[in-house]
């Protein structure tokens, strides 16, 4: 799960990460008025949204006096925002965050992120801050320093030395780099985040460092021990799908392709997604109905996929241990009559219960198309959505 960048960095300054003062306004007035709270004359609007690259796209604007303040979140607000990261269509911007400009003499880059390939927590640091760091290591790896935490020893002061040196930080700035990299290391840990990215992260001309914008995502299994961080939760900012199945307790991720596939357990659906781009198609969704569903769950499941107008057939792949194939035919058959489904649905089913389900199918009176195994299955789903 992601936030805005002013809940990010509302958390940070409540661990003691210096930030720059803001508020956040729904409304261009409202943001004047909240303005009154902060200190200067010049401050930054910034549009908040769940995706990088605001300013290419128009959402981080400086202004210098309270009508250009009003009319820049005015332009903002309601609107949809387009970056790199949002693709043609955008994201509606509902919230701007009004911030006191800071005088900058250096940008840097600092995140903390879970490395895959070593298990650990890893600190990732640049002096090339404020770009994409993707194009950073594509074309300058050298200028990127990245330092793993060993969960046995946990985070040390040689973590703080390592990460000041890569910035070509000295003397003040250095403890202040150290005091940094322990705070954000707490709140990855103690929150359960995913990932923290202060870009850019600035050394001003005081001297000082400031986290001048924050990312942080956190890991969606762990959301039920920090209600605090569910609560700040924007479904508005989410995919109406993914949303829709998080109600029922669906692993749904929407892709590009057109064969929808409902699968339990998520190796069996990742090997499905596999096996349907080997025979020359594309799956529109990852879906895990889990071990032990209902037929409410699977129907849900089901209705899910066909709300996807780019779904063009589905499959259905389901090994039955604890989940009972009858369970899943009954799921298939309701949202099949409820849907009026008119694209092939191709069915693999095999386990307990498993020829009770294919009875049920097979007396439904529904355009079904059996499979015998994953292979066969796949076969099948990709050739009637070439015939159709």
């Amino acid at each position: 799960m992601n936030i805005h960048e002013y809940q990010a960095k509302d958390l940070l300054k409540a661990y003691g990460a210096p930030v720059a003062n803001g508020v956040v306004a729904k409304s261009a007035d409202e943001a004047i008025e909240l303005a009154n709270e902060l200190n200067g004359d010049v401050f930054v609007v910034k549009a908040q949204i769940h995706a990088g690259g605001r300013g290419k796209g128009g959402g981080i604007k400086l202004v210098k006096t309270i009508e250009e303040m009003h009319a820049e979140a005015d332009r903002m607000l309601g609107k949809p925002l387009v970056t790199p990261q949002t693709g043609p269509k955008g994201r509606v911007v509902r919230s701007v965050y009004v911030v006191e400009d800071t005088t900058i003499a250096r940008e840097l880059y600092l995140s903390l992120l879970v490395d895959r390939a070593t298990g650990r927590v890893a600190f990732v640091a640049s002096t090339e801050g404020g770009v994409n760091i993707e194009e950073v290591a594509a074309e300058t790896p050298e200028k990127i320093t990245t330092i793993d935490v060993d969960p046995a020893s946990g985070l040390s002061g040689f973590h703080g030395r390592v990460i000041a040196d890569a910035l070509e930080l000295k003397g003040d700035l250095a403890k202040q780099c150290a005091k940094l990299i322990e705070t954000l290391y707490t709140v990855f840990i103690e929150k359960d985040a995913s990932l923290i990215e202060i870009n850019p992260l600035v050394v001003t001309k005081e001297d000082t460092l400031v986290c001048l914008d924050a990312k942080i995502g956190f890991e969606d299994n762990a959301l039920f021990r920090h209600p605090d961080i569910e609560a700040l939760r924007d479904i508005h900012e989410e995919d109406p799908a993914e949303v829709e199945a998080s109600k029922h307790d669906l692993s749904y991720v929407k892709l590009d392709g057109n064969i929808g596939c409902m699968v339990n357990g998520a190796g069996l659906a990742m090997a499905t997604m596999d096996i349907i781009k080997y025979y020359g198609a594309e799956p529109a969704n990852f879906l895990d109905v889990g071990g032990g569903a209902t037929k409410e769950k699977v129907t849900a499941a089901f209705q899910l996929i066909l709300s996807d107008p780019n779904v063009k057939g589905v499959l259905v792949n389901i090994f039955g241990g604890i989940m009972r194939c009858d369970t899943i035919a009954e799921g298939i058959i309701a949202a099949a009559k409820e849907t009026n489904i008119s694209v092939p649905l191709v069915v693999r089913l095999e386990g307990t219960n498993v020829e009770r389900g294919k009875e049920l199918l097979s007396e439904s009176g529904l355009a079904i198309i059996p499979a015998d195994d994953l292979d066969d299955a796949a076969k099948k789903a990709v050739a009637a959505l070439k015939a159709a």
